[in-house]
């Protein structure tokens, strides 16, 4: 089943299932378009957080990882220091895995080095054009040509925990994709 009605009577994407925040998400946050380079620098490392996990273990937490990780502002992130690391590593409201905290200080780093803008500008110059909505979730791809070339480009630059799939699954949350299935409330709307 490629859609499903929520207890509101509303049709959305069947992934949401019943889980109120997720419909929150979807509803309210999923496929809009996401500019600015602090907003981008948050879904690009909750993005690579969530690798190997669950999107909706990533929105539980979110609150906390907000909170620990400075607002995600990239300057105060790319401050951290191996006591902020230690202090990240014991906290049990975020998923304490080193490697990917010490990816999102690089890549805060990385986004420090650029003129403001510049990480909005480059992440979107990747958006495809608009295709064909999605008739089944079936037909949603894991990753694209896109998503296979902003994947490239981060990483030669340096960015880390920015897969292929990672990348696609950013390019969904931040509208530069709609994966909105055909028949959900959300698909067209803006």
């Amino acid at each position: 089943m490629d859609l499903r009605v929520g207890p509101d009577g509303l049709t959305r994407c069947a992934w949401v299932g019943d889980d109120p925040e997720y419909r929150r998400y979807h509803d309210e946050e999923w496929g809009r378009p996401l500019h600015g380079d602090r907003p981008l620098f948050e879904k690009m490392s909750l993005e690579g957080f969530q690798a190997g996990l669950s999107w909706i273990t990533i929105l539980r937490k979110r609150p906390r990882f907000r909170e620990v990780f400075a607002g995600f502002e990239p300057q105060a992130v790319a401050a951290f220091d191996d006591a902020d690391i230690e202090r990240l590593m014991t906290d049990a409201g975020i998923i304490r895995n080193r490697a990917k905290i010490l990816a999102t200080i690089g890549n805060a780093r990385l986004v420090t080095a650029m003129a403001p803008g510049e990480l909005d500008a480059f992440m979107w110059s990747y958006a495809p054009a608009p295709g064909r909505r999605p008739a089944s979730l079936a037909e949603v791809p894991a990753t694209t040509a896109a998503s296979d070339a902003l994947s490239t480009a981060l990483r030669k630059a340096g960015f880390r925990f920015v897969g292929s799939t990672t990348m696609y699954a950013l390019m969904q949350s931040t509208g530069m994709v709609d994966d909105h299935v055909a028949g959900c409330h959300r698909s067209g709307a803006d």
